[in-house]
């Protein structure tokens, strides 16, 4: 990267003096704003169907990851040190089993009429889900791996729409 090209890619989150800071949103317009994030569980096909029948002993696996998700977005700016608190308008987890792949997937969608965007909500939403899903089934495989953690969409504010992967 150039030097010019670094100037123009400065981090916001720090200062002249290279301190972490907040950044300041107050001249910032209030726009609509969404972010998709999501990510797998991988595991035996054994823990899979143990999710599937409902039979896991700490209970309904894809509905406590659901509501863990859901809390994770919204605990977001007390877990990410210099992130907004945010009004969230719509927090959305939706977890499905693919017997394919031996997985739980996760995708995890937050809307906000804000300052600031929601990508670091939804990819909060989706790993807390994901970390849910991984101590409900742990007891039974220690193997289970949490992957491919990612942004797969965000709109809204000034720098525009992104297409994740």
């Amino acid at each position: 990267m150039s030097a010019e090209e670094t100037k123009s890619h400065k981090l916001t989150h720090i200062d002249a003096d290279g301190n972490a800071r907040m950044v300041d949103v107050s001249d910032k317009d209030v726009t609509r704003r969404a972010a998709t994030a999501a990510c797998s569980v991988i595991m035996q096909p054994e823990t899979v169907n143990l999710i599937r029948e409902g039979a896991v002993k700490k209970g309904d696996v894809l509905s406590v990851a659901r509501l863990a998700g859901i809390m994770g977005a919204k605990k977001t700016s007390e877990l990410i040190p210099l992130c907004h608190p945010l009004l969230i308008n719509k927090a959305d987890v939706k977890l499905s089993i693919d017997d394919v792949a031996n997985a739980v997937n996760i995708e995890a969608t937050v809307r906000v009429d804000g300052k600031t965007g929601v990508e670091m909500e939804a990819l909060t939403a989706a790993t807390i889900a994901a970390l849910t899903v991984y101590d409900m089934v742990k007891a039974v495989d220690r193997g289970t791996r949490i992957t491919d953690v990612r942004l797969l969409h965000k709109a809204g504010g000034k720098s525009g729409t992104y297409e994740g992967a």
